[in-house]
Parts: C-alpha cells; sequence; structure tokens
C-alpha cells in the first residue's frame, strides 16, 4: 500500500507513512539511537527491556521471541486487554500483515523451481487484460517486477475508506472483497513508472502480491491460500498459521487490537476486520512461534532449492527505505538491512515486516536463520513505525551473545 516512492499499510508498520493497509507506530518521546549498545550477554534481562521501550511509547502490548538455533526465549510487555489489564498471551495469535508476501513468493519461486511459471512471464500471459488502461501494461511487467516491488503499479490500499479513518473502519470492516476487485481499484490510476523503459525503480505496492496471488491461482488451479498450506503450513508443522478467508475474527488467545488513525487521536479497537482486502499481500493469521519457524525454514534451505533461494535474495535498491534504513535493499518477497552492533558495522540481515489495522511484526534473521527474533506489536500509532526502539531490539537479539535459556517458556 504505497504512494509513489513510499510504503503503505501492510509494510506501514516499518516505514513512516501516513497512508495505506497499516497506520505507522508513533514513539512519541524521541528514540534511542537505532545501532545496539554495549550487552554482556543477551537473555531475558535484555529482551525485557527492549519490549518495555516499546510498550513505554505507546504500544499496549509487546510479545518478543528470540531463538539462537534450538535455543529459545520469550518475554512479553505490556497488557493484552485495556480495560482488564490481562497479560500478552506468550502463545496469543495476531494478523502477519506483509510477512505474507514472504510465504507468497515462497509458493511462486517453488513454482518457478518446478517450471510451472517463469518469474520472467508477462502478467499478461496469466492475466490477460486484468493490468490495463490509464497507462498500466501487463505485457510489460513480468513475476519478478510483483515480487520485488518494482512494477511500478499504484497500490489500491492507498483508496481503502476502511484503512483511513475511524469511521471508515467501523463502517467497512465487514466489507468482502475479491482480488479481482482490488486490482481494478488499482487500474483506475496511472503508474508510477513502466518497467523496461530505462528507470531503475522500486515502490512498494499491495497491488503486487494480489497478482502474484492470483497468478498461483492460475498457474496450479488453486487459491494462493491453499498452496501456502499445502506447501509451506503442513510441511513444516505450522498448525498456528492460517489463511482466514473472510472470517474477521482472530482465535484465543489474543491481543485486542488498537489503531490511532489521527496524530495525537484516540486509540480505536481495531481488533475485528474482513482480511479479503489483502489477499495474497497479507491476510494470514499466526504466532511468533510459527512465524520463526517459518523464517529459520525458508533461510535453512528448507523450502527452496538453491537456486530460487538464491533468487529470493537477488536484491535492488530500495532507495524510499533509506532515509528509514540507510542502505536497504530489496529481494523477492524479502528485505535485507543493514545491521549496526555496538557502533560497528557487522553486515546485513533478512527481514520482512507487517502491518494491518490493530497490529505490526518486526522481524530480523541472520543469514542462515539460525538467529533472529520475532516481534508481535498490538498497537498501530500514527506517525514512526515502533521507530528506533524496534530497530534496537532487533540489534541487541542479532548482536547480543548466546545466553538464551534462561527465562525461556515451553
Amino acid at each position: 500500500m504505497t504512494k509513489a516512492g513510499e510504503l503503505s499499510w501492510c509494510c506501514r508498520a516499518v516505514a513512516a507513512v501516513a497512508a495505506g493497509v497499516v497506520a505507522v507506530l508513533s514513539l512519541g518521546a524521541s528514540p534511542p539511537a537505532a545501532a545496539a549498545q554495549p550487552v554482556s550477554g543477551y537473555g531475558e534481562a535484555v529482551l525485557r527491556h527492549d519490549l518495555d521501550a516499546l510498550h513505554d511509547r505507546g504500544v499496549a502490548g509487546v510479545l518478543g521471541e528470540v531463538r539462537d538455533g534450538p535455543r529459545r526465549l520469550i518475554a512479553r510487555s505490556g497488557v493484552a486487554e485495556v480495560r482488564t489489564g490481562r497479560p500478552v498471551p506468550y502463545r496469543g495469535y495476531f494478523r502477519m500483515g506483509s510477512n505474507a508476501k514472504t510465504f507468497t513468493a515462497v509458493v511462486v519461486l517453488q513454482l518457478a523451481g518446478a517450471g510451472r511459471l517463469s518469474l520472467d512471464d508477462p502478467v499478461a500471459k496469466w492475466l490477460p487484460g486484468m493490468v490495463a488502461r490509464n497507462g498500466n501494461d501487463g505485457r510489460k511487467i513480468t513475476v519478478r517486477n510483483l515480487l520485488q516491488h518494482t512494477s511500478g503499479l499504484y497500490d489500491y490500499a492507498d483508496d481503502l475508506a476502511v484503512l483511513t479513518s475511524a469511521e471508515g473502519y467501523h463502517r467497512h470492516r465487514f466489507d468482502t472483497y475479491r482480488p479481482e476487485q482490488l486490482v481494478a481499484l488499482a487500474m483506475r490510476h496511472r503508474p508510477h513508472w513502466v518497467p523496461g523503459a530505462g528507470e531503475r525503480r522500486w515502490g512498494y505496492s499491495n497491488t503486487d502480491y494480489v497478482l502474484a496471488g492470483l497468478i498461483i491461482e492460475r498457474a496450479t488451479g488453486r487459491s494462493w491460500a491453499g498452496q501456502s498450506r499445502d506447501r509451506i503450513l503442513r510441511p513444516l508443522g505450522l498448525r498456528h498459521t492460517f489463511s482466514p478467508g473472510t472470517w474477521p475474527y482472530l482465535p484465543e488467545p489474543h491481543a485486542e487490537g488498537h489503531t490511532q488513525f489521527t496524530k495525537d487521536g484516540p486509540l480505536v479497537d481495531t481488533t475485528v476486520l474482513n482480511p479479503s482486502l489483502t489477499g495474497g499481500a497479507g491476510d494470514l493469521i499466526t504466532t511468533t512461534g510459527d512465524l520463526m519457524r517459518f523464517w529459520q525454514a525458508l533461510l535453512g534451505g528448507q523450502l527452496l532449492r538453491p537456486a530460487q533461494l538464491l533468487e529470493m535474495k537477488r536484491t535492488v535498491d530500495a532507495v524510499p527505505l533509506h532515509r528509514r534504513w540507510p542502505g536497504a535493499r530489496v529481494g523477492l518477497g524479502i528485505m535485507r538491512f543493514r545491521l549496526t552492533c555496538e557502533g560497528r558495522d557487522r553486515g546485513w540481515y533478512w527481514t520482512h515486516d507487517g502491518g494491518i489495522p490493530g497490529y505490526s511484526t518486526r522481524n530480523g534473521f541472520s543469514e542462515d536463520g539460525r538467529r533472529g527474533i520475532v516481534l508481535s506489536l498490538s498497537t498501530v500509532l500514527r506517525g514512526e513505525p515502533a521507530g528506533k526502539a524496534g530497530d534496537l531490539a532487533i540489534a541487541h537479539a542479532l548482536c547480543g551473545g548466546t545466553d538464551l535459556g534462561k527465562g525461556a517458556r515451553a
């Protein structure tokens, strides 16, 4: 959900942009520097301190999980229910938002590896006539362009009233959308650019992944959600991750989700939402444990053949992200951010954050996926997304020691 050169709702929990599928989080007071401060061993105290920092900035509830191979650490801060003070559940469900894009990309890459489609196929081959009008041309956009957000297509999410105001949310939260309807919204607008016209540009658009989901359906005869279930969820045993379709609720246990639609405005309970407005761009529900398992399996080579994993990690420069994350690059359903430890450059980490009304997710993983962190936040504030406090938590987890046993919960 993006405007030209900006990120949108499903990724707005990661970029300071005001329009889209997930409003961004504001930290209020000046956040700490992004570089990790010296940490004498990494354990529950450090993780809890980092989660408390997010809670102190207005996020009602935060759950964080860190793993180093088989070792696990989990902690929480804040509340799951503002009225009662009920604590955040350790096994709580949440909407993962744009983290689902990585799942969709995995399915497309698996199909490419099996020869069912090619990353260089034009969109029009699979969806003839769907990407057309107002300068949009599916003959000039490839499957690869969709997965790496270089299509130039307008983000339909910027036109959805349910995402822009409390009134719009309450009026439209139960609305059902078909993927074709979402694409049609984008086709009302001219593209930001046309691939292959001599420009190498990047811009986040949820339209890209709704189209990718439709291509999966055309190539296999089954929905992208069904393909994700059979190709990813079942093989990995992710029993707490699923596509809810048009079901607008969350299973128990879960933390209530809240959204601040206007700067300094009230928090609105946005727990209930028909997720059909996201399609292959972000409708999955999950837990921190399942999302951790997915990322470790992906980067550990369990989901893609070496050639396809290499394609996923082949990145382009994401200039619109540089103000927030200098040097950020984007692959196929995956992002690469610079890792700074104690003021020193320590290379890169892999990520794809997510956001949807009420919930946002931050994460970061080492090159092989062995070490990683998943953060689930149940408040979306107007402004910067959990800002540098979230960056700092990721840096601490990836730069710290290996004392992950203390305080771990089964």
